[in-house]
């Protein structure tokens, strides 16, 4: 139904819709039901809030960037950055958005894994297309459960699939999937996880141009699709391991020269390392906190105060059920009882969506 603000009567407004109501305690002409199109006649202050209530209908990108701006502006008044747990399918999608959390990164390592497969980029850029419309559907169908909107998703886009062509391609379909940024990292094709050894990185001024493609790419389809929906770009640098920490931060300098929305500085080994990261680079900045990888993981607080924007837990979930599986599996190969393990049957049918399921097949029943 399109909803649109306008200075009208209330007949008009009636008009618009077969079922509509006058509410008691504002201007507003509210709609009883859907309809193709909904005048709402209001005075400007209601129409102020109204429009805040329908924020959902902003662009992923948008809705990523004023949770980034209220980090740098200090309006979130929140002790901590970001957080954002790592989705690699429907169902974590759908359980960080019902947890409460603000924002979500969509890891490559977990939907290799998910996939069977090791993170060394031997699942193709069409396979993590595939990954990002689940993950945005998931994301829409628990906004429409919980009355919220959509959690906009940081999708890997490891090294863009290609050349700088290829780069642009990739922000395009991220874009079209429902993303709201995108990650793209200076790692040779085929690159792998960050924190395991057999890195490489491509030159300096390659690394550049291809995060100045993704910049351009994100630039080409705000042009065709308007403000605010083009995918953030998240340029990654892995070349503190290969070329050294001052070439890393070169790097992430050059990067935000270049138009990057966000920087991430991967493995830094060393609290200092992180300050200095932080102290040095401007703009939103994003800490990897990988449990038992190279770089220590903090606090939330002490990450906010240090100065980074975004924080990732990015194998937290896809180890804990991993965890948890082979306890489970154990338990039944032993012939032992699982129901320490478990949730209830009405549980689970609730965490995959039963519930609003059942409810709208009896909202639309004949």
């Amino acid at each position: 139904a399109g909803v649109h603000g306008a200075d009208t009567d209330d007949t008009e407004g009636q008009a618009a819709c077969t079922h509509s109501k006058q509410d008691d305690t504002s201007d507003t002409l509210l709609a009883d039901i859907s309809c193709d199109s909904v005048v709402i006649v209001a005075a400007p202050s209601t129409l102020v809030t109204f429009s805040d209530a329908l924020s959902q209908s902003l662009p992923p990108p948008e809705r990523l960037r004023r949770l980034l701006d209220a980090e740098l502006d200090g309006t979130s008044q929140t002790d901590h950055p970001i957080l954002l747990p790592c989705c690699y399918d429907g169902l974590t999608a759908r359980l960080i958005a019902r947890a409460g959390f603000e924002a979500t990164f969509m890891t490559g390592f977990g939907i290799s894994a998910a996939r069977g497969y090791p993170d060394t980029q031997l699942v193709s850029y069409r396979e993590m297309l595939d990954s990002c419309s689940m993950v945005s559907e998931a994301l829409a169908g628990a906004a429409l459960e919980l009355g919220t909107d959509p959690l906009p998703c940081i999708a890997d886009g490891d090294t863009g699939y290609g050349n700088a062509m290829n780069c642009k391609r990739t922000v395009h379909g991220y874009g079209r999937a429902g993303m709201g940024g995108i990650m793209i990292e200076d790692q040779v094709s085929p690159k792998r996880c960050g924190h395991v050894g057999g890195k490489s990185v491509i030159s300096f001024d390659e690394a550049v141009m291809r995060v100045k493609a993704a910049c351009d790419a994100r630039d080409e389809y705000e042009s065709l699709n308007g403000k605010g929906t083009g995918p953030l770009i998240l340029a990654r640098t892995d070349s503190l391991v290969t070329d050294g920490f001052e070439d890393a931060i070169q790097r992430c300098l050059a990067f935000r020269d270049a138009g990057c929305d966000m920087t991430f500085l991967e493995a830094p080994q060393t609290v200092e390392q992180m300050k200095e990261y932080c102290e040095r680079v401007s703009g939103p900045k994003l800490a990897n906190m990988l449990e038992y990888g190279s770089t220590p993981v903090l606090p939330p607080k002490e990450l906010k105060a240090m100065g980074y924007t975004l924080a990732a837990y990015p194998l937290t979930l896809l180890s804990a059920s991993i965890k948890a599986m082979n306890q489970s599996l154990e338990l039944i190969k032993n012939g032992e009882p699982t129901d320490d393990m478990i949730l209830s049957f009405g549980e689970t049918k609730d965490a995959v969506g039963f519930t609003r399921y059942g409810e709208q097949e009896d909202k639309y029943k004949a």
